[in-house]
């Protein structure tokens, strides 16, 4: 009988300990070809990185870890990979509450992931495939910079010069139209508080209040605020 009322009790905590709620977000997916290596899920709860989870993988792939969240944030997915190789990879996504699924494989770890089941990271990628547009475009005009016929040529190089300085300003005005646009959207303050900092308050405080109250109370929300705030009284 005591034996029985154990493995209840046992029972009972096992299911407490799976037991997922409205705000659970589960990550789960597989790293094909990886034999041996640990997974680390990772997020930062303030100016410090810190491990969540973590999961010793021997000969399968498959991986699933759950956390309650506050609010959706960014994490990462972090592989130490046991062999021999002292390059680890780090996978970022932006998460939330729910099922979200990563593919991807042990050599091409970073650059080859699939992400699917996350509308917020939807939305970041949708802003990091443009801003990609904006940092060729930067390149290229360094590199033209570089080249002789424009060195020795100042009216050309004031001409790069100006181009330079409106791709910049393209890049600043396409980051702001995306936070106004997509004003319920939680990666919305996170990106005005990595990408547009250095914009005019005045449009950023425009940004701030055409948040939701959802996204406004967020975790990078009151970042955000917090933010605009000390720009007021510096």
């Amino acid at each position: 009988m005591k034996k029985i009322l154990f493995i209840v009790v046992v029972g009972f905590a096992i299911l407490s300990c799976e037991k997922k709620t409205e705000n659970t977000m589960t990550v789960s997916g597989n790293i094909k070809g990886l034999k041996k290596g640990t997974l680390y899920l990772q997020h930062f709860p303030d100016s410090t990185l810190i491990v969540l989870d973590s999961l010793n993988i021997k000969g399968d792939g498959a991986f699933t870890f759950s956390h309650e969240l506050e609010s959706p944030e960014v994490f990462y997915l972090y592989l130490k990979k046991e062999d021999n190789n002292d390059i680890n990879d780090r996978i970022t996504f932006f998460g939330e509450p729910g099922e979200i699924f990563i593919n991807t494989a042990w050599n091409t770890f970073d650059t080859d992931s699939e992400i699917s089941g996350s509308k917020s990271h939807e939305k970041m990628i949708e802003f990091t495939e443009m801003m990609s547009n904006f940092n060729i475009k930067t390149l290229s005009l360094i590199q033209q910079g570089a080249l002789p016929e424009f060195q020795e040529d100042s009216i050309a190089m004031d001409s790069l010069q100006k181009l330079s300085d409106q791709n910049v300003v393209n890049r600043y005005r396409y980051t702001l139209n995306f936070g106004l646009i997509n004003s319920d959207s939680y990666v919305t303050p996170y990106l005005m508080i990595t990408e547009a900092k250095e914009a005019n308050p005045k449009y950023l405080d425009s940004v701030y209040n055409s948040l939701t109250p959802e996204v406004a109370s967020s975790k990078y929300g009151m970042i955000f605020k917090e933010f605009l705030d000390k720009q007021k009284t510096d």
